[in-house]
């Protein structure tokens, strides 16, 4: 896997298949910066708005869709995806 962007524009919903995907690989740090954020309490408006570049103000049904989804993602990344954890080990 190269070297991921640290800050990506986001796709309105995030990949559902069962297998990790290029977005995926793509969006490691979106992930690791979203699951940070709801580690510490962080408003999920503001980490639209900051994570995610969708204003909730003037888009709030795809800032909280694009949210969850990608916050479900990530999640799913982490424990089912194993690109977090890296792949070295079967």
């Amino acid at each position: 896997m190269s070297k991921p962007p640290l800050d990506p524009d986001v796709a309105d919903v995030a990949p559902n298949e069962p297998t990790l995907t290029t977005y995926d690989e793509q969006h490691v740090v979106t992930y690791v910066r979203l699951l940070q954020a709801e580690s510490e309490g962080a408003d999920w408006m503001e980490v639209a708005r900051i994570v995610l570049h969708i204003d909730p103000a003037r888009e709030p049904d795809r800032a909280r869709s694009a949210y969850q989804s990608h916050v479900a993602r990530a999640k799913w990344v982490t424990e089912q995806g194993r690109l977090l954890r890296g792949t070295g080990s079967k």
